[in-house]
């Protein structure tokens, strides 16, 4: 009977029922009138919805009425909520947007490689840079097998699209890094003073960089310090040139960490067993020490600490060139000290501040008896302190986009003795700086900005405009436009002794293409570089000089075609003169070479714990100097060309409870000879070829850690 009355009950308010039912339906595409299938439609707050069929279209009834939310929801996509007035049928087209991560957004990448955030299209890893045979573990040795550098195996520094060593800056944490390189030796390039491992990104910009950074007519070395450590671990290393060891301590909390790290290099064993092409005297030995601390103010705040040192002395005996049959002594001394503290924070709405500070003293002591054998040898004492104050502002402007503006001081001390004629200076150095990342569409990308400048030993100031367009093609490719203006003060020592001189400039035009997939990586990228101002020696010091670069660079890396292998070619054709110094018109540099190729190649063996490395350099010839030749003739002299083979085998096991690598590294294997140039007597009769100090070197080492199994890590990048 209860049934009975049930069953006409129903019937009998089913009208009413249906009545009360609001019939919502419609239509949902993306921003491209495409269909979405898939998608969740619900009114905010209740269980009424639907899911949209193949064709977009979606149907469902609701018994909410006025005002209400009605949101449409999709993995991928940003969810969409809409205000509807419910109580009569209604029918929506609605579109949902892409959501933009950081796979999918499109990214500013002219003239840069980024090397530091897996997402954004990894380069260089630390552990890449390590393990590629013949760059010894130097970050610029690695960044030489990338496309716009160039093979200058004589001077310290990265010759980039045409530009001099000196031209590429090196910033930690956003802070100008003085004296980035050990001190040189005539005609033999000098390290950088960084281990690899102190960064967790490194973004190697051959063009076209931020508004952010100055003071580099060419290029910019941009690394980023580690934060916290997952694990404390300790380290050990014995090597065949010296000893090293290693601390990073994580606190119970994880809030906090400290580390150190130690090394002594000495190479006078080695010169004994391997003869070198110049009498050591003093055979090169280093100390090196950092130390860091890190702390963690708050879920987005980071406290950074960082200080490094580091001792280094060499000497050698060559031959005369001057007096044949004598012998001419040059010898260095060198002490460095450089300390960076940085902070950042979230401060709410959007903005973000970083702070940084920087000061750096680098103290040389050299001995030379190379300029008058008639007269005393000459002795000079250089120091150079540089003292760095920084901050910078960033606010979110809607989703996406971001505001970035700060500013900058820095203040040099130079001082530097010949004998007994001293030459000093100060100068202080002002910037400020705004750049905008306008995303118009998510893939469609705009960096705009500017950088002022001041500098009071030149009592000058610039105005640096800087533009980037970048477009996303597919979810892989993109291509991207780069515009600037960049400058850069005279070198040190001229500036010293002329104080009327003005900034060198440079202005950039970059276009590139690129696909990047989870395996392959493609880049090319065309450029011209126009010079303006450059310094010139004759018939005095003035900014009279002038110059350009153009060319076309390849990169190509691959990850997955062959089982275990990892290899990357890169290409680079430059087309480069320049008119400075003391140059009679523009010439070809003897720096720069027309064609530049190199390949890497990585093997790793997982059954015995083995990798294998292999690195080919090309470079055709560069020009050289000979006094011989007519003026009309000035650099019409070539080198040969450069063929190098550096390889490296890397074996992974453990001994005890540490991870432990066996590493064995060769370069030139082949044993080519390097010619970097000729050095001429000054009656041109005799000439020295200059090259490197030995056909080859050899590197055995075992390093031990104890914490992390960076075994894993080697198998990873596989």
């Amino acid at each position: 009977m209860l049934k009975l009355f049930s069953t006409i009950l129903c019937f009998t308010l089913l009208p009413l029922l249906l009545q009360a039912q609001t019939a919502v339906k419609g239509r949902i595409t993306d921003a491209k009138k495409k269909p979405l299938a898939g998608v969740n439609i619900a009114i905010k707050g209740s269980y009424d919805g639907a899911t949209s069929a193949k064709d977009g279209s979606f149907s469902f009834t609701t018994s909410a009425k006025g005002e209400r939310i009605l949101t449409a929801s999709l993995s991928g996509y940003q969810t969409l909520e809409i205000k509807a007035e419910l109580g009569a049928p209604q029918e929506f087209n609605l579109v949902l947007k892409e959501t933009v991560n950081e796979l999918k957004m499109v990214t500013i990448s002219a003239g840069s490689f980024e090397a530091s955030d897996e997402k954004k299209n990894t380069m260089l890893k630390p552990l890449d840079i390590v393990t590629t045979a013949g760059a010894n573990g130097d970050i610029v040795s690695a960044l030489k097998t990338l496309p716009g550098a160039q093979q200058v195996g004589e001077k310290e520094g990265l010759f980039v699209r045409g530009g001099t060593g000196t031209e590429t800056q090196t910033f930690i944490d956003g802070m100008l890094v003085r004296n980035p390189f050990t001190t040189g030796m005539p005609d033999f390039a000098a390290r950088g003073r960084f281990s690899p491992f102190l960064f967790k990104g490194t973004t190697f910009s051959s063009g076209g960089y931020s508004a952010l950074y100055g003071q580099g007519l060419s290029s910019a070395l941009i690394l980023e310090s580690t934060d916290l450590p997952e694990r404390s671990s300790y380290s050990l290393g014995i090597m065949s040139i010296g000893a090293s060891v290693g601390v990073d301590k994580l606190s119970n909390e994880k809030k906090s960490a400290y580390g150190f790290e130690a090394d002594y290099v000495n190479l006078s064993p080695y010169f004994k067993l391997v003869k070198q092409q110049q009498e050591p005297v003093v055979a090169p030995q280093n100390l090196n020490f950092s130390a860091n601390y890190r702390l963690k103010t708050s879920k987005n705040g980071m406290l950074k600490i960082f200080f490094t040192g580091s001792w280094n002395q060499f000497g050698f005996l060559g031959e005369s060139l001057e007096y044949p049959g004598d012998k001419e002594e040059f010898r260095v001394d060198n002490k460095y000290a450089y300390t960076n503290i940085s902070y950042k924070e979230s401060l709410g709405k959007g903005w973000k501040i970083q702070l940084g500070t920087s000061y750096s003293t680098n103290r040389d002591k050299l001995y030379m008896d190379t300029i008058n054998k008639s007269a005393a040898p000459s002795h000079v004492n250089a120091r150079q302190d540089f003292t760095q104050l920084r901050a910078v502002l960033s606010k979110n402007l809607g989703q996406f986009s971001i505001l970035r503006f700060g500013s900058e001081f820095q203040y040099a001390d130079e001082r530097s003795a010949l004998n007994n004629m001293h030459a000093d200076y100060t100068d202080s150095y002002t910037a400020t700086f705004a750049e905008a990342d306008v995303y118009f569409t998510p893939r469609f990308v705009g960096r705009f900005g500017t950088r002022f400048e001041y500098t009071s030993v030149l009592k000058a100031a610039n105005i640096a405009p800087r533009a980037s367009l970048a477009y996303k093609l597919d979810a892989k490719s993109q291509v991207a436009f780069a515009y600037g203006e960049f400058y850069q003060k005279p070198e040190q020592q001229y500036l010293r002794f002329f104080r009327n001189l003005n900034y060198q400039r440079a202005t950039h035009y970059i276009a590139s293409y690129q696909r990047v997939t989870e395996f392959f990586t493609f880049r090319t990228e065309v450029f011209y570089k126009k010079y303006h101002d450059l310094m010139k020696t004759v018939p005095s010091f003035n900014n009279n000089g002038t110059g350009y670069a153009k060319g076309v660079e390849l990169f190509w890396r691959d990850r997955k075609s062959f089982k275990n292998v990892d290899y990357w070619i890169s290409y680079s054709y430059l087309d480069t003169k320049r008119d400075y110094l003391n140059y009679p018109y523009e010439v070809q540099p003897d720096f720069a070479a027309d064609h530049t190729a190199s390949l890497v190649y990585k093997h790793y063996i997982p059954s015995i714990q083995l990798n294998l490395g292999a690195t080919y350099s090309f470079a055709t010839g560069r020009p050289y100097y000979n006094p011989n030749r007519p003026q009309g003739e000035f650099m019409k002299d070539r080198t040969r060309s450069l063929n190098t083979l550096g390889l490296n085998v890397n074996y992974l096991t453990t001994v005890g409870k540490a991870f432990t690598v066996f590493v064995l590294t060769v370069t030139n294997v082949l044993g080519n000879d390097q010619e970097y140039g000729f050095r001429y007597s000054s009656d041109g009769l005799r000439r020295n070829m200059v090259g490197p100090m030995a056909p080859r070197f050899f590197f055995v080492g075992m390093f031990m850690s104890f914490g992390i199994d960076r075994r894993q890590e080697v198998i990873d990048r596989q």
